[in-house]
């Protein structure tokens, strides 16, 4: 019996976890696209979050998808705790799928075929529609893991009086709260806790108020994997795992003290017989309950937790956290991010340089960043190599891909930056200028600054380098030049024309690679694999001296 209940919390925890890998794989982008279009306003992120839980069931894909829009300063920290709100909302719907379907219809004779055609499509289909096959699979495990559970639980209320359980006293109440916490830490999963607590509740092996308060620790005990996960977090990590901490601690305090009159009203609308309802209704009812007394302080309640997390000394990469990896779409927009914040410190620090005006007293990077830009983009680009790619969609590649174009550009920039040679006033002037104006650009909201300004400035150089260069060369046999001012000065263009050109492939790349934009204007660096190799085509002509 006790190994029936095991086999069929296993069962269904690997359904859930195939449902939601399979979901999040396939509808990866849908599900960015849907929390950046959606989640504007207090009140849709709540919605919103409600309804992508609902459907991915699970929080955690909501809730790291969350942290990383917020990451690449796509939400703010309030819209994000609206989404964090709903996707407690959304993952009371585990609960009514397992008391309405689950425990009241025998789905073992769809449940099976369901598996098998999932486990096929997944092994001989590719992309998005093997995805698809891997979530179907996992639905079906979840109702083949509930029928084994109601088996085990069967057995398990023959030998069981409801009344060994902890009483009505306090500790009593108290103790099974905690019991339910523990399930979900053990588990992993208050969806699983849940769907185990009401089929035995369905089957006699608990009372009703015994089963209301495993919920209720249930629903707390989520707020324990929070803590561990936002451990050496980014700010935004640890701000997100506080928010839900305190929500989910004020909803339970809120459900142990109006527990009789909730209970009493979930079997009013359940009815005396069907207990299992009961519990979906009061499990969603006191969450309801939790998101309507903090809703309208929700800018308050987010100025609270900002002041108990408080952004620290800045670093160009402190949005890049291991969690964020999970959600693929979401790692490649903080890297993209990452990468933004390090182009603009590395061209502030160039157009001082540049620009003899601003004197070698501005020469120093803004912002006080205890990180280099070379730790910066040795750390995006090992970032990025976790992140996988390969159930992504031709868009998610590319996206992905030029991201580390762009950190290349970025560091072939910076050591041609490194490099101490003359530079012609007003050409570096024109230059700084641009680098600037794409700075200015950069710090609006938006998906980032456009490239047009630096391309038409690269192309500008090249045709300069090529012109001057010979005309240089024309001086020195002339005379007009000794061979050291010569070497200088070609030395200098092809330094100049080197930053003008890794300048605009690292912004193109950078814009190339938001959220809002296709393959199709991915045209550069082309990358094509053959054979397990990678070739890049599409190189500026003269490149093998400008990345030299």
């Amino acid at each position: 019996m006790i190994g029936t209940v095991l086999g069929g919390v296993g069962i269904f925890l690997l359904g859930m976890i195939l449902l939601t890998e399979g979901l999040r794989a396939a509808a990866g982008e849908a599900l960015r696209t849907l929390l950046q279009r959606f989640a504007r306003t207090p009140f849709t992120a709540l919605c919103t979050g409600t309804g992508v839980t609902a459907v991915v069931q699970s929080s955690s894909a909501t809730t790291l998808t969350t942290i990383g829009f917020v990451s690449a300063g796509l939400l703010t920290f309030p819209q994000a705790v609206g989404v964090i709100f709903g996707a407690n909302l959304g993952t009371t719907s585990t609960g009514w799928l397992v008391s309405t379907l689950g425990l009241k219809v025998s789905l073992s004779v769809v449940a099976f075929p369901m598996v098998g055609i999932g486990a096929l499509v997944r092994l001989l289909a590719r992309g998005k529609v093997a995805q698809g096959g891997m979530a179907l699979a996992g639905f079906g495990l979840i109702f083949v893991g509930i029928d084994t559970l109601q088996l085990g639980m069967q057995g398990l209320a023959e030998r069981l009086d409801p009344g060994a359980f902890p009483g009505a006293t306090l500790s009593g109440r108290v103790l099974l709260v905690v019991l339910g916490g523990v399930m979900t830490v053990v588990m992993q999963s208050s969806s699983a806790a849940v769907a185990t607590t009401l089929t035995g509740l369905h089957t006699g092996t608990l009372g009703l108020e015994q089963a209301a308060l495993l919920v209720v620790g249930q629903n707390m005990g989520t707020t324990v994997k929070a803590a561990l996960a936002s451990v050496g977090g980014s700010v935004p990590v640890r701000r997100t795992a506080l928010a839900h901490i305190l929500f989910n601690l004020f909803t339970g305090a809120l459900a142990l003290v109006l527990l009789p009159l909730l209970l009493a009203g979930a079997l009013g609308i359940a009815g005396e017989g069907d207990p299992a309802v009961a519990i979906a209704i009061f499990h969603t009812s006191f969450n309801i309950l939790g998101v309507a007394a903090l809703f309208p302080f929700l800018g308050r309640f987010a100025d609270l937790v900002e002041r108990f997390v408080p952004e620290g000394v800045p670093t160009l990469t402190r949005n890049l956290h291991p969690s964020v990896v999970e959600v693929p779409a979401v790692a490649v927009e903080a890297a993209r991010g990452a990468g933004i914040a390090v182009a603009r410190e590395l061209f502030h620090e160039a157009a001082n340089a540049l620009d003899p005006t601003m004197g070698r007293r501005a020469r120093d990077p803004r912002g006080g960043q205890e990180e280099s830009p070379e730790e910066a983009l040795r750390r995006i680009r090992s970032f990025l190599t976790d992140v996988p790619s390969a159930h992504g969609s031709g868009d998610h590649f590319r996206r992905h891909l030029s991201v580390l174009h762009a950190a290349d550009h970025l560091d072939r920039f910076r050591r041609a930056l490194a490099e101490d040679r003359w530079v012609d006033p007003p050409m570096g002037n024109r230059l700084a200028g641009v680098l600037r104006d794409w700075i200015r650009s950069s710090e609006e909201e938006g998906p980032g600054p456009e490239a047009d300004g630096l391309h038409s400035l690269a192309e500008t150089f090249s045709q300069a380098r090529k012109r001057q260069r010979a005309q240089i060369l024309a001086e020195a046999v002339e005379g007009r030049h000794d061979p050291s001012d010569t070497r200088r000065k070609v030395d200098g263009l092809l330094r100049l024309d080197r930053l003008a050109y890794h300048a605009w492939r690292a912004a193109f790349h950078l814009r190339a690679a938001a959220p809002d934009r296709s393959g199709a204007e991915w045209d550069e660096d082309y990358v094509s694999t053959t054979a397990g190799e990678v070739s890049v085509v599409g190189r500026k002509e003269g490149e093998e001296k400008s990345s030299a």
